[in-house]
C-alpha cells in the first residue's frame, strides 16, 4: 500500500471508531493487516477479522485474521458487538449479498452494530485517475460490480436491522452507514 492507500484505509477507520464501545468484540471484514484492531488498542476485547489478500493467518493475544473470504470465513461463535466492512461492501457481488447479510445477522448479538464506508460511483474514476498517475496501489477496483452506495439500505433491512446513522465524508465522496440488529426475528427471504 502507498501512502494514499494509508491514509484513505485511516480516514475510513476514523470513521468507524465512535460507533465501537470500548471492550467490544469486533468481526473486521476486509481486516488487511490488522490496522483497526490496532487503532482500538486497548478497547478491544476480541477481534476476527478476515483478508482475501492474506497468504497466512495473523495472531496476536486479542485478536486473529484468516486469509478467505466473508461469510464462508467467520468465527464460529455468536453475539459479536459489532461487524465492520471498510471499502469492502462494494466488492461483493450481488449474488453474494445476501449470504453476507443473514452471516451478519446470524453473528451478531441484538444491539450488535454493521459499520460499513462505501465509496460514491464517481470515486471510481477518482481512483483510476490515482492508480494511473502511480500515487495509489487502488487495491481490487474491477471488482467494484457497479455498486450504488443506497444499495446499502437493502442490502440491511428491517426489521431486522435498523439504520443508525448515514453520512457523507471525504468531501461527499464516500458513504458511511451504521446498522444495528433489532431483533432475533429470522430474515425474510429477499
Amino acid at each position: 500500500m502507498r501512502y494514499i492507500d494509508r491514509l484513505l484505509q485511516s480516514w475510513r477507520i476514523r470513521k468507524g471508531l465512535p460507533y465501537l464501545n470500548p471492550g467490544r468484540r469486533v468481526i473486521d471484514v476486509g481486516a488487511h493487516q490488522g490496522e483497526l484492531f490496532h487503532a482500538l488498542g486497548s478497547r478491544l476485547q476480541a477481534g476476527f477479522g478476515i483478508e482475501p489478500l492474506l497468504a497466512a493467518p495473523i495472531e496476536s493475544s486479542v485478536y486473529i485474521i484468516h486469509p478467505g473470504f466473508f461469510p464462508k470465513v467467520r468465527p464460529q461463535d455468536t453475539e459479536w458487538d459489532a461487524i465492520t466492512m471498510f471499502a469492502v461492501l462494494e466488492h461483493i457481488p450481488r449474488a453474494d449479498q445476501s449470504a453476507l447479510t443473514e452471516a451478519c445477522y446470524e453473528l451478531l448479538k441484538v444491539g450488535g452494530r454493521v459499520i460499513i464506508t462505501v465509496p460514491s460511483h464517481a470515486v471510481d474514476h477518482v481512483l483510476s485517475a490515482l492508480k494511473f498517475m502511480r500515487l495509489i496501489d487502488g487495491m481490487s477496483l474491477e471488482e467494484h460490480f457497479g455498486f450504488e452506495p443506497a444499495e446499502t439500505m437493502r442490502i440491511f433491512p428491517p426489521p431486522q436491522f435498523k439504520l443508525v446513522r448515514h453520512a457523507r465524508f471525504q468531501m461527499g465522496l464516500n458513504h458511511l452507514y451504521v446498522f444495528e440488529k433489532v431483533s432475533n426475528q429470522a430474515p425474510s427471504a429477499r
